[in-house]
């Protein structure tokens, strides 16, 4: 078994949870209410700039130039999709460039954007790769399974596309590669740490989708109710 698949086996229970949860549930039936759908994309998009960010920072530190240009061309994708998350679904949804400014990232993409930078900039290489991994992978997986069974007429059907198409799959088999290798070379204490961090962000996973099906924003310190930060004049 391939150091990859024993991070998918240690977090199986975690994985189930996730392709089973209420907002994938919905998703793959096509009953997720469009306006859940509607925010969802808002905080992706939010979430895909961080990303993007976070796998920069990890190419910079990256040991060799094909390591490099696997993870900067990761980056360049990421805002590729966001760019075309823009331009289609922002659109679609009734999302203006206004509307976009004006909504902050959630806690919970708040929260997985800076651990996710924190891990690109401080932790050693091997660990920031595993930190990013999930993101690539468990898309890929959630993304396979709905397509399996979605009808043409799916109204989030060029969601699944983009995640179910060979393209993104040769990206995650590079990261799984990635991963992999580095797995195979690290030591003992830095394979515990690059579990450790597959396992947190899996479960910025959950929480991401959790948070959008149950659309939470920023929780206000004052008024604690989701809403948008409020500021004194």
């Amino acid at each position: 078994m391939s150091f990859t698949q024993d991070l998918w086996t240690m977090t199986s229970d975690l994985q189930d949870a996730i392709r089973t949860m209420p907002f994938n549930t919905e998703l793959a039936q096509g009953t997720l209410p469009s306006e859940t759908f509607r925010e969802y994309i808002i905080q992706d998009a939010h979430y895909l700039e961080g990303f993007a960010r976070a796998l920069a920072l990890a190419a910079s530190r990256a040991p060799d130039a094909d390591t490099i240009a696997r993870l900067a061309g990761s980056a360049s994708g990421a805002i590729a999709v966001e760019r075309q998350l823009h331009s289609e679904y922002m659109v679609l949804y009734g999302v203006s460039p206004a509307d976009f400014a004006a909504t902050p990232p959630s806690c919970a993409c708040d929260h997985y954007v800076n651990f996710l930078i924190r891990a690109a900039a401080v932790d050693p290489f091997p660990v920031a790769v595993a930190s990013l991994l999930p993101c690539f992978w468990i898309y890929q997986r959630v993304g396979a399974a709905i397509h399996a069974q979605a009808a043409a007429n799916h109204p989030y059907r060029a969601w699944i596309d983009t995640y179910a198409s060979d393209a993104f799959e040769a990206s995650v088999q590079g990261m799984l590669d990635l991963t992999d290798v580095l797995g195979k070379a690290a030591d003992i204490s830095t394979r515990t740490a690059m579990q450790k961090a597959f396992a947190a962000a899996s479960w910025h996973e959950w929480t991401f989708w959790d948070s959008a099906y149950h659309r939470k924003g920023w929780v206000s310190p004052i008024n604690g109710d989701g809403a948008k930060p409020h500021t004194s004049a």
